[in-house]
């Protein structure tokens, strides 16, 4: 029996820091930044953007955009040329004075989504909340909309 490594680094200065089972550098080039904490999880896989579900049902559409974090003044909603777009930027500061230092944090996190908004959609009747993380959207179909009944094909 042989003891074989798990992988073979090429960068010695980790192989002194990390041990064979657990590679640092991996963790934090791959798993954090490229498809781990940062993106997949929160962000669906997509820089900057956050996930969202989209609903339907005979007399409308139901948005959830996943916005953990931010408060209802955060959000620009606007809606332009058939499209919704959704912004929200937050800033925050912190800072601690003392006698013989001083200590400044900040943060800043920002996105913006655009939806193409269906032909049947009243656009002056939509309607937006914010609660618990999630940002909720009730979008109105047209009563035309609503009285058409999708047509089954019959397979020959």
């Amino acid at each position: 029996m042989s003891l074989v490594r798990f992988k073979n680094r090429t960068r010695p200065f980790t192989d002194l820091i990390t041990s064979d089972f657990f590679d640092l550098e991996d963790f934090f080039d791959n798993r954090f930044w490229n498809k781990g904490l940062v993106n997949e999880n929160f962000w669906n896989g997509r820089k900057g953007e956050p996930a969202l579900n989209i609903k339907e049902d005979d007399n409308h559409f139901e948005i959830e955009l996943a916005a953990p974090g931010f408060s209802k003044k955060d959000f620009e909603v606007s809606i332009e040329n058939g499209y919704l777009t959704i912004r929200a930027e937050k800033k925050d500061t912190e800072e601690t004075k003392e006698e013989n230092y001083t200590r400044k944090e900040f943060s800043y996190n920002s996105f913006l989504r655009t939806l193409l908004l269906p032909e049947n959609v009243l656009e002056d009747e939509i309607k937006a909340k914010y609660n618990d993380g999630i940002l909720r959207f009730k979008l109105m179909k047209k009563e035309e909309a609503k009285r058409l009944k999708p047509k089954m094909v019959e397979i020959a």
